[in-house]
């Protein structure tokens, strides 16, 4: 393997998860103004928040079956652009009807691009050798801090179809920039993972390889992400009107709770891979998911707008690295490379996002509202034991 193609094809990956972040962090922040613009009451977004990861869902389902065949770095190529147009067409659909079908377009894309850059991503971590996927996660929470800070300049000083057109306009270029350094199919295939190690019981098998991979440690997996994506889609959806409603802060202050999220999650990925390996899956799973649960407690309880900020901030510290130990755990689960065992996990992605998106505005008191995820975080510890199986695991079992 040469060392060149692989520093290529993690700047690619890298750019992809940058491009993701950057839309996703651009249009959950202008969600207040999507609300206004359409006169969506809060039951009426919980709704239309909904039915985003509803197809979301099936855009992953669908990208397992796609790149077995076709490889993850051509549908990345294709699903990327597509969803940078979508976040564009988002804020210049000039009613309902119109919005509704370009979020379903969004949804589509977006889990395709979720489930390829991560297939991606951990194909690049197998050519290096050792874990790299938190730092690729925490490019894309780069990305949603300058999303984030780009929103709170522009509120109320451009109109939003300009704002999401000019970022929409950025990330196509981006994503047509990065797509040919992207992995190929045979390139994938031929990745050597002897930093991932393929999970008891996964090899040796026969059949498809959707058969290959077991579904037990896929659900245990899938259930901690799925628990830990209602809280972040809680906090992404609801941050703003949180803070408006709940917290009497301003429309320029409010995507500072998103941007705080971000940027702690930046600090917590930065080192996450390093802390991974030294203490294990499991026990960072753990102490991830106890912060977790400390953020929300700040949010749940405060008072100000900048203490609920403060709480949005630690939440993402907890939550950093659950989601990169999820996808590198699913990848010890497939001998073959294809890619199916991500995308099944990233379907609980968007189980979370299913249940997170409308659950906190149909409480109908906010505050009240976060506590719901509050609890579901704590209830990330119970299934962290599926984690286990990287070295650090087992040298810490045996001591």
């Amino acid at each position: 393997m040469s060392l060149d193609r692989d520093r290529r094809a993690r700047l690619a990956i890298a750019g992809a998860y940058f491009v993701q972040g950057l839309c996703f962090a651009a249009l959950v922040t202008r969600v207040p103004a999507i609300q206004a613009k359409h006169h969506f009451t809060d039951e009426e977004l919980s709704l239309v928040l909904l039915a985003v990861p509803v197809f979301a869902g099936i855009g992953s389902a669908l990208s397992g079956w796609l790149a077995a065949r076709f490889g993850s770095g051509a549908l990345l190529r294709v699903a990327g652009p597509l969803v940078c147009a979508t976040i564009a067409a988002t804020g210049a659909a000039p009613n309902r009807p119109a919005l509704y079908a370009v979020l379903v377009v969004f949804g589509l894309g977006v889990g395709a691009v979720d489930a390829t850059m991560n297939m991606q991503g951990v194909a690049v971590q197998a050519r290096y050798g050792r874990s790299i996927l938190a730092s690729l996660h925490a490019v894309w929470s780069v990305a949603g801090i300058l999303g984030a800070l780009a929103s709170v300049a522009v509120a109320g000083r451009i109109p939003l179809a300009a704002h999401l057109g000019i970022v929409g306009a950025v990330g196509v270029a981006l994503a047509l920039t990065v797509g040919p350094g992207l992995l190929t199919r045979a390139e994938i295939r031929g990745a050597q993972s002897s930093a991932v190690p393929v999970a008891e019981g996964a090899t040796g098998t026969a059949g498809t390889a959707q058969a290959r991979v077991p579904w037990k440690p896929v659900l245990l997996i899938g259930i901690a992400m799925m628990f830990m994506y209602i809280a972040d889609s809680s906090t992404s959806n609801w941050h703003g009107p949180y803070l408006l409603k709940e917290l009497g802060s301003s429309e320029a202050v409010a995507p500072w709770a998103y941007f705080f999220y971000q940027g702690f999650q930046v600090l917590g990925r930065s080192g996450a891979d390093r802390l991974g390996e030294r203490f294990g899956s499991v026990r960072t799973v753990v102490v991830g998911a106890l912060v977790g649960t400390l953020g929300l407690v700040l949010v749940v309880s405060a008072q100000s707008p900048w203490w609920g900020i403060a709480g949005f901030g630690v939440l993402g510290l907890g939550l950093c690295a659950i989601v990169p130990q999820s996808f590198t755990a699913a990848a010890r689960l497939d001998p073959d490379n294809t890619g199916v065992a991500i995308a099944r996990v990233n379907l609980f992605n968007y189980a979370g996002f299913v249940l997170g998106a409308p659950l906190v505005g149909l409480v109908g008191n906010l505050r009240l509202g976060f506590v719901i995820p509050l609890v579901l975080v704590l209830g990330i510890i119970p299934f962290a034991g599926a984690f286990r199986s990287t070295v650090a695991d087992r040298v810490g079992n045996a001591a």
